[in-house]
């Protein structure tokens, strides 16, 4: 239920795991050592003295040697392998400004994918940091509160957490096995996987580009035949039934379908925690993980606060997806360019880093274009609602 990478660090694929396996098998986490971060300090002066704008950069402004592009192979590798995450431990964050960091980890970027837009701004790079944002209001988004989080993944192959700066408490990441979820619901609720196979509506909260609806439909759990892979946000599926009275209603099991999934989520059997510190690199596979946070305090200095870089990736090594996924992933083939939000604001200089970048790394690529227009989606909707009324 995974992917092979195409790679040379060939790894078994995903597997469901426990909080308790996890805690017993550290072979998830690699420790950088000092030739793997000297080749980083190098390869950033060398980008530093060049002083290009990040979506204009190749992997010859960001020279890394061969242990530091490896251990970065090794990483995104690990993710697609038996735990479906990896942790670097030991980036030298604090011999760096924010500025210095944030060119850092896009410079290694160049090495492990293709970054993709996160927000209704198209950015491709966020900061995750309590700017006085709120969760769970129309259009609201985590990255910027100190809330805690409902169990999700991201719009992407892997999502990446570079940890500058860590909270005065709280703020631990959790993490599950969406492989182990599917098969505690197939044990005690096997009735309910075709339900949660089934069309959900999801809200977009604003990060849709213009053209498309501004809600989506994908299966939380997904029906390749060989490969698995999970969505959910109940936060968004909640917003696409607040917000947009046209979509269909949620039906009894699928609110016992949701209900059962945040019983368990957060289970101790199933969900692992970790604290992420300064220097840390969480990778993250949103097709067989699932994740959230705690609430958090910062301290009161600015430079203090909890801040972490966030990329959204494409990677090489990807695995295909479920056709009903094309809706909102926009490609399902292996090892494709595909995910993230597209926002309102791209820019020409994205276009060209993203089409520039996949020929680099050797991944498929097709210009973006929606799967679903608006005009689409009210034609589905009334033929849909045709339906019903004749039933």
């Amino acid at each position: 239920m995974s992917v092979t990478p195409a790679s040379q660090h060939r790894q078994a694929r995903p597997q469901a795991w426990t909080a308790q396996q996890v805690r017993e098998d550290n072979s998830w986490v690699i420790r950088l050592n000092e030739a793997q971060i000297q080749g980083m300090r190098d390869a950033l002066a060398h980008a530093k003295a060049l002083n290009k704008p990040l979506l204009d950069m190749v992997q010859a402004d960001f020279p890394l040697n061969d242990v530091a592009r490896e251990v970065l192979q090794r990483a995104i590798d690990t993710t697609q392998g038996r735990w479906g995450m990896c942790l670097v431990k030991g980036f030298p964050v604090n011999e760096w400004t924010e500025q210095e960091a944030r060119l850092a980890y896009w410079g290694m970027s160049l090495y492990m994918g293709v970054g993709r837009t996160q927000n209704r701004a198209s950015e491709f790079m966020n900061d995750v940091r309590n700017e006085g944002g709120e969760y769970k209001v129309k259009g609201g988004r985590g990255y910027n509160t100190n809330a805690g989080l409902d169990f999700h993944q991201d719009s992407c192959d892997v999502v990446g957490l570079l940890c500058r700066r860590t909270a005065k408490s709280g703020g631990s990441s959790k993490v599950i096995s969406s492989i182990a979820l599917y098969e505690e619901v197939k044990r005690r609720r096997p009735d309910l996987i075709p339900v949660l196979q089934g069309t959900w509506f999801h809200s977009y909260q604003g990060t849709q580009d213009p053209t498309q609806p501004p809600y989506y439909r994908c299966p939380i759990f997904g029906n390749h035949p060989e490969y698995f892979a999970a969505r959910a946000n109940r936060k968004n599926t909640v917003a696409a039934q607040r917000d947009f009275p046209e979509i269909p209603r949620l039906t009894r099991h699928q609110e016992e379908a949701l209900d059962l999934l945040d019983e368990l989520m957060p289970s101790e059997l199933l969900c692992y925690s970790m604290d992420l510190e300064e220097g840390d690199l969480q990778l993250l596979n949103n097709y067989v993980t699932l994740h959230s946070r705690t609430p958090f305090e910062d301290f009161d200095e600015p430079d203090r606060k909890r801040h972490l870089f966030r990329l959204w990736l494409a990677v090489p090594g990807s695995q295909p997806l479920p056709d009903n996924w094309k809706e909102y992933f926009g490609d399902v083939r292996a090892g494709s360019v595909r995910g993230g939000v597209r926002g309102s604001a791209i820019t020409q200089a994205f276009l060209d880093y993203e089409k520039r970048q996949a020929a680099a790394l050797g991944m498929a690529f097709e210009t973006w274009k929606p799967q679903v227009r608006q005009e689409d989606m009210a034609r589905i909707l009334a033929a849909y609602n045709a339906e019903t009324a004749s039933a």
